[in-house]
């Protein structure tokens, strides 16, 4: 029997997308998610749902996307994930479910997250989201402090499970990280917002601009009759490279320059007039999913060239493959095997250069990735008018 290889993603050719914000996957059609569903094995033992952290059961739902049976796979997924549209949009699969797909062994593994997007979004199209049958309330409050994906999955499960639960969120819309920090071209607003509307659905109350900790405290949480409280904080403090310059003007935080692209609209603009400030020669520093998407927000912001710096080689960068792939059609610059310095300022203390030096990869780390050593002597200046610093990020404190 002829094997069926994986179905390729239909997407916005790159000479059209880096003009617009728009999706860039535009998801499978009916064929394509059954032609893909006909590959999985329905393995006796699925390691796949081994590698999924909320265990959906993935054959199950496949199998009734081969048997067309699309509103009983949304609702065979939302048995274990309620972020579905999400999840198949921007969890890393590859590191996941789809790593331990036994087709991957000798080619590519299912698409498992492509179809759970297909099955989240066909039913959301064909107005098939419903209420599932939920238990007996147990009378218990629940305070769910923070509305990104951790919180929203914590609400939701819980919900299914008969607690009265509120979730309590520092902006002014729910969503996290989802909203302020990935931008529309790879997961649009409306779907976080139709994720969240389906957790109201299951009896969620959503109660914004509460930064607890400021605005109420835990102590007062508790004795308002919550019995317990989940902390879904997020990591949104950036961490900073720590070298000369790094407070010259022209150079922003991934967060601060996503926030600004995303939840305070800048990709909207003029119809939004955030300002963000973008010069012709832009540089990102960092190899993961943050720096993709700063970098390729830069080049819809109008950016001439876009730069990604990092220290390792394409094959240590953590980032998704299907990012970094959409990043090089979209004429992204990749500069590997170098580390910044310092950067250089001019008369008005702008950012115009950045003094690389460049590395060789040693012995592997804790990380199991080769750690980056300098090359003594090989320092170079980058001309640059505009910096992204994307190198991680820690918790927010309550």
């Amino acid at each position: 029997m002829k094997k069926i290889p994986r179905q390729p993603m239909p997407k916005q050719p790159p000479e059209e997308r880096i003009k617009n914000f728009n999706e860039v996957a535009l998801g499978y059609t009916e064929e394509l998610a059954v032609k893909e569903a006909e590959r999985c094995l329905q393995c006796p033992r699925p390691f796949c749902v081994d590698g999924c952290p909320v265990k959906v059961k993935i054959p199950e739902f496949i199998k009734l996307v081969k048997e067309r049976k699309f509103s009983e796979a949304a609702k065979k997924i939302k048995e274990d994930n309620v972020l579905p549209a999400i999840c198949g949009r921007v969890c890393p699969q590859e590191e996941q479910c789809e790593k331990k797909c036994v087709l991957g062994i000798k080619g590519e593994p299912v698409a498992i997250g492509r179809l759970e997007r297909f099955v989240a979004d066909w039913e959301a199209e064909h107005g098939e989201i419903e209420k599932p049958e939920m238990p007996e309330k147990k009378g218990i409050k629940v305070a769910v402090v923070g509305s990104g994906p951790a919180g929203l999955t914590c609400a939701g499960d819980l919900a299914k499970m008969g607690y009265d639960v509120t979730i309590f969120e520092a902006l002014h819309k729910p969503g996290g990280v989802l909203i302020y920090g990935i931008p529309e071209f790879r997961l649009p607003k409306h779907i976080v917002e139709r994720e969240v509307d389906y957790l109201r659905l299951l009896g969620v109350e959503i109660k914004v601009d509460v930064v607890v900790g400021k605005s109420i405290t835990l102590y007062e949480l508790f004795d308002m009759g919550y019995k317990a409280i989940f902390l879904g904080l997020g990591a949104g403090l950036p961490k900073f490279l720590g070298i000369p310059g790094e407070n010259l003007l022209g150079i922003y935080s991934a967060n601060e320059f996503l926030t600004r692209t995303n939840l305070m609209k800048a990709y909207l603009f003029p119809e939004y007039d955030t300002p963000i400030k973008v010069g012709k020669r832009v540089a990102v520093i960092g190899g993961g999913n943050v720096a993709m998407d700063a970098v390729r927000s830069a080049l819809r912001h109008g950016a001439e060239e876009a730069h990604i710096i990092y220290r390792r080689s394409r094959a240590e960068m953590p980032a998704r493959l299907e990012e970094i792939e959409n990043a090089e059609e979209e004429g992204v610059i990749f500069n590997f095997l170098v580390n910044p310095k310092r950067f250089i300022g001019d008369e008005n203390g702008w950012v115009k250069g950045i003094e690389l030096v460049k590395m060789e990869l040693g012995e592997p780390d804790e990380s199991g990735r080769r750690r980056p050593v300098p090359i003594p002597g090989s320092e170079f200046i980058f001309e640059v008018d505009t910096v992204v610093i994307a190198i991680g990020q820690t918790a927010n404190p309550v």
